[in-house]
Formats: structure tokens, C-alpha cells, sequence
């Protein structure tokens, strides 16, 4: 099990790396997170969703996606409240005044996926959740040191050197930990070094004797993680990420709704040479581009409400009278309508609210779920896309006889009477290639895109990765581990 001084300490990454560089030695290797908390979510074949960063993982193992790599996914719908997925099924809401109490129940599931993801591999990898320091959170814990001490899984801690502080995060991480949580960690990772590490010799030396723990290696800052989806909005704190290059030919911007979900379906978007994306942070207006993309929403009312806080609203109407297009995907896609209604009280209290009325349709929000993959083609170019959907309502009015897709079971989507504003509830489109390419020439008015596949880039990504950690860390010592356990 990898768990983290701290949260974005690159958890997800090296389970990802370590999957795919022991799935090349031969092994069977199976990824598994007990608890996830994030709004970028997976589609699983045959139903129920998980992680992105299962997703990710599971793919670096080259295995079939299951509801079972992660049992318990929160997706965040306040600041106090998440909606609770276990094995892929939404079973009901979390406040987190009960948190700790309400979650009691929920190791018999982890422990049960578990066995089911453990019986026919050679190896599991698990990813923690946040920190085991958070001692406030060690009474009922599944994600951390109470999945590994029930599961009796050796555990290795890592630390992000990136952000400062690494002896102090792994050294009071032995301190504040028990005994027996201590007892099983069997090593420590730096993460995500920059620079000579010969010059972080003595730091290792002092963590090595202050915590009793040995160190299996350093790793390195790696570029070619650049081109990996992220695990979740932590991600979009990074000005990096958020930054585009506003000289790029073809300028695309984001507005950062307060619920974002699923934002990794512009990632396609960010490894084409001459494309810009920009993720619009709250206070900023969207300003001059070429293309604006209203992403996913775990809360669209509450979403659509924020929008207007920012003065997005304004921004949008104004781009799209300088005839310039607009596109939502999911969420963004409801935001776009007339109407939003909530007649179940799905996001909260039962209401109705107008929507941004740049496509004539209207939303009702309902109570069951839709997730699944799907593939089609894009009615406009008709290319194959393929993606996913995960998504509560339904979206019906006269924009709907211009469908934006054709999908396997009917069409899908909207588009504006002036073919300037469309969108569906279909996610991860712009993996598609084909569809990538003619969509991105579309919105230029020609120029070249889509040289490259994207799919191909994240395989070539993780290769990389995996021949890194198989030079910085000490793989054959972190499988005796594996193969001992925590004693």
C-alpha cells in the first residue's frame, strides 16, 4: 500500500507507474484505492463508476475496469456534504459532521471488493487517501492505516519533496502515528525531486535514523506525467495547470465551476501543439478566445448560481453575439438550457431555475443515475467518438432535433439553431482523434490538429514513468515486501 505525508503527495501517479512496470515483468497486478474522494469519475462496463484514477491505474495494468478497484468513492456536492458511491451504486448522501460515524459500516465493502480484486492476481497495488497523520480521522478510517491494518497490507509511506518540508512531514508522521500503525510501514519514498539527489544524502540518512524506516529511493520530477489525467480539482490549484498560452492560434477557455467534475475531458485539448487552454479561476473573467468549454458539475444549480456570481453569464452572451462557439459537456450542457428543475430535491431543496437560454431545451433532474460507456459519431463531421457518461436529469426541447451526436442506441445532445452552441452529456469525447481533430479545424477555420493520438501519449507516458521507477526505486525489495506483508 502507498499512502502520503499529505494529500497530491503523488499517490495515484506511482500506483499507476508501479502497475504497469510490474505488469511488464509478467505479473497479473491489480490497482486498488479503498476510498476515493473526487468528482472525476469513470464509467465501468456493465454499470457503476469509479476513480479516475483507477481508471488510470487499471489501464497502466492492463487490466478490465471494476467497481471493485474502488469500492467507496465520495463525490464532494459541498463544502459539507458528498455523495457516497460504494461499488459503483450511489447508496445515499455523507455529511461531514457524521463522517466519521456514518462510515462505520463501510469496511465490510472495501474488505469484500478487496478479496474479489486480490483472488486472481499476482500482485495488488493500493493507494491511501490524504495522510494516516490525521489523527482525528483514525477512529473508523478505511482509506489508511485502518483498510491496512484490517487487511494486513505492509504499507510504504511517500513524501513530496516538491512542496517542502519532506523530513518534517515523514518524521512527524512516525511520531503522531500508534505503535501498531507505525509497525506497518516497511519504508519511504521521496517524490518528485528536482536537482542533484546526491545533495539530499544526509536528508535521507536523518530520516532513516530518526523514524527507523529504509529508504527505497528517490524519485524524480517527471515531465512526461504531463500528459496523465489528474486525480482531481487539488490538481487545478497548480497556476501551471490552470495557465494557458494565450498566442496559441486556437484559444480555449474553461471557467472553474465551484463543483467541477470529470475536468480531465479537456485534457486532450492540452497536448495538441497549437491549442491553448485556459482554466478560468472564480474572480476572473473569461476575456478574448476562440472556443469556451462549460465542463461537468456535481451541483449544477448550485454551479449555475456561482457562474453568475463571477459574471461568467456576461462573458458567455458576449462571446457568443461575436459569433464564437460554445460547448457543454454534462453539467455545462444543462447549464446551457432554459430551464434547470429539481422537482425531487436531487441538489437540494425541490426548485426551478432558468438556465443560461443559449440552447432551447430544458432539464429535470431526476433521481436515477446514468453510467456507461458509449461510442457513436459526431453528427457534424461524423467521426467515431467514443466516451462515457455519468450523469442524473434529462435534457429534452426543440434544440434536441439538431442532435450534436449519434450514438449506438439514438442521438444525443443539442445544437443551437445557428450551429454556434452545443453540447451533450457525453464525457471524455475528445480522446477521439478523429473527432478532435475536425472538431479543433471547425472552431479555427482550418489549421492542423490532431496529429497525434491521444490514447497513445498516455501509454507512451506511462512506459516512461515505469522505466523511471524502475531506475529510481528499489522495485524487486518493494515486492519481497509485497510478499511478506507487514511483519
Amino acid at each position: 500500500m502507498i499512502q502520503g505525508t499529505n494529500s497530491n503527495a503523488g499517490k495515484s501517479v506511482l500506483v499507476a507507474g508501479l502497475c504497469r512496470a510490474y505488469a511488464r515483468r509478467g505479473l497479473s497486478v491489480q490497482p486498488f484505492k479503498p476510498q476515493n474522494m473526487s468528482n472525476n469519475a469513470a464509467a465501468v462496463p456493465g454499470g457503476g463508476e469509479i476513480g479516475r484514477a483507477q481508471a488510470l491505474q487499471a489501464r497502466a495494468a492492463g487490466v478490465p475496469l471494476s467497481v471493485h478497484h474502488n469500492p467507496v468513492l465520495l463525490k464532494p456536492e459541498s463544502d459539507r456534504g458528498s455523495q457516497v458511491v460504494v461499488q459503483g451504486s450511489v447508496v445515499g448522501k455523507l455529511d461531514a459532521s457524521r463522517f466519521t460515524v456514518d462510515r462505520d459500516g463501510l469496511m465490510i465493502p472495501v474488505l469484500e471488493s478487496f478479496d474479489k480484486i486480490g483472488n486472481d492476481a499476482d500482485l495488488v497495488v493500493v493507494e491511501g487517501a490524504g495522510s494516516p497523520a490525521e489523527t482525528n480521522l483514525r477512529h473508523g478510517d478505511i482509506a489508511n492505516m485502518g483498510f491496512a491494518s484490517a487487511a494486513r497490507v505492509p504499507v510504504i509511506i511517500t513524501g513530496d519533496i516538491d512542496r517542502g518540508g519532506v523530513i518534517a512531514s515523514l518524521v512527524g508522521t512516525n511520531v503522531v502515528l500508534s505503535a501498531e500503525d507505525r509497525a506497518l510501514i516497511r519504508g519511504f519514498v521521496i517524490n518528485k525531486f528536482r536537482g542533484d539527489v546526491g545533495l539530499f544524502g544526509p536528508g535521507i540518512t536523518d530520516i532513516e535514523a530518526r523514524t527507523g524506516w529504509p529508504s527505497l529511493g528517490v524519485v524524480t520530477w517527471c515531465p512526461a506525467l504531463a500528459a496523465l489525467p489528474a486525480e482531481d480539482a487539488v490538481e487545478l490549484e497548480q497556476p501551471a495547470r490552470r495557465a494557458g498560452d494565450r498566442s496559441a492560434p486556437l484559444r480555449i477557455a474553461v471557467p472553474m465551476l465551484s463543483r467541477i467534475a470529470n475536468f480531465d475531458d479537456v485534457d486532450p485539448l492540452r497536448l495538441e501543439p497549437n491549442v491553448s487552454v485556459t482554466m478560468v479561476p472564480p474572480g476572473k473573467p473569461i476575456g478574448e478566445t476562440d472556443l469556451i468549454i462549460l465542463p461537468g458539475s456535481k451541483a449544477t444549480i448550485a454551479d449555475l448560481a456561482f457562474l453568475r456570481d463571477q459574471g461568467w453569464d456576461i462573458d458567455i452572451a458576449a462571446h457568443v453575439r461575436r459569433g464564437r462557439p460554445v460547448l457543454g459537456l454534462c453539467g455545462g450542457y444543462q447549464l446551457l438550457g432554459r430551464t434547470i428543475e429539481d422537482p425531487d430535491g436531487v441538489e437540494g431543496p425541490p426548485q426551478r431555475v432558468a438556465g443560461l437560454g443559449l440552447l432551447d431545451v430544458h432539464t429535470v433532474l431526476t433521481g436515477e443515475k446514468v453510467t456507461r460507456p458509449v461510442t457513436g459519431r459526431h453528427v457534424g463531421s461524423d467521426t467515431e467518438i467514443a466516451g462515457y457518461e455519468i450523469h442524473v436529469g434529462r435534457t429534452d426541447g426543440p434544440d434536441t432535433k439538431r442532435p450534436w451526436l449519434q450514438l449506438e442506441d439514438g442521438p444525443a445532445g443539442a445544437t443551437s439553431a445557428d450551429g454556434l452552441v452545443a453540447g451533450s452529456y457525453l464525457h471524455g469525447i475528445f480522446s477521439s482523434d478523429g473527432f478532435r481533430a475536425a472538431y479543433l479545424s471547425a472552431v479555427a477555420d482550418g489549421g492542423r490538429f490532431g496529429a497525434s493520438s491521444y490514447e497513445q501519449a498516455v501509454d507512451d507516458a506511462l512506459d516512461e514513468w515505469a522505466d523511471q521507477l524502475e531506475s529510481e526505486l528499489d522495485l524487486d525489495r518493494l515486492l519481497t515486501i509485497a510478499r511478506t506483508g507487514p511483519d
